[in-house]
């Protein structure tokens, strides 16, 4: 089901708002940080990352903002709501903690009249090709997004991050033969 465009705006600037406000170093991630860069926007819901060592102090900062903070079974987030919207915080990217370092590569961009740090393309693009399994290998719904930020992206460097998967190096090898990697 497809959130409401306004209220996941919403919640990304009140998440953002209140992370910030109380010093809580974040970045935007996932599909909010392609469309930051570029991208189609997201329909579904609104993630950000913190550094492992600010769970606790993230969730808190949540909380006194009126967000419901859910902790799942999954331990590399925790989840805040707020009217209807699901904010996933993550802590671990595909099984690695959220560096300092990741969160310094971050770029300060103006989104929804507001400034925020959101992590770099070719971050968000490695995350996504390294989650891919067997259960779950989307390349259409990947595909725009990747067309829209490939100016962006380092490609060497997300070749070397996602050496390892296989469905990450098919994917590779597609977008290869449709010529958007092309300089």
């Amino acid at each position: 089901m497809t959130a409401d465009r306004d209220a996941l705006r919403s919640a990304l600037k009140r998440t953002a708002s209140a992370l910030k406000h109380d010093g809580v170093p974040f970045a935007l991630a996932g599909g909010y940080a392609l469309w930051a860069h570029g991208a189609p926007e997201s329909e579904n819901d609104v993630d950000f990352v913190v550094a492992e060592d600010d769970v606790e102090r993230a969730a808190n900062v949540l909380e006194a903002a009126d967000f419901e903070v859910i902790r799942p079974p999954e331990d590399w987030l925790f989840k805040a709501c707020s009217e209807g919207v699901v904010v996933d915080l993550l802590h671990r990217i595909v099984g690695e903690p959220v560096s300092a370092e990741m969160l310094e590569r971050s770029e300060e961009m103006d989104l929804l009249g507001l400034r925020m740090p959101v992590l770099p393309a070719t971050d968000l693009l490695s995350s996504k090709l390294r989650a891919m399994t067997e259960h779950y290998c989307d390349f259409g719904s990947l595909l725009p997004h990747v067309r829209a930020v490939r100016e962006q992206l380092d490609w060497e460097r997300l070749r070397k991050e996602v050496d390892g998967n296989d469905f990450a190096v098919a994917f590779l090898f597609l977008v290869d033969r449709l010529g958007i990697t092309a300089d």
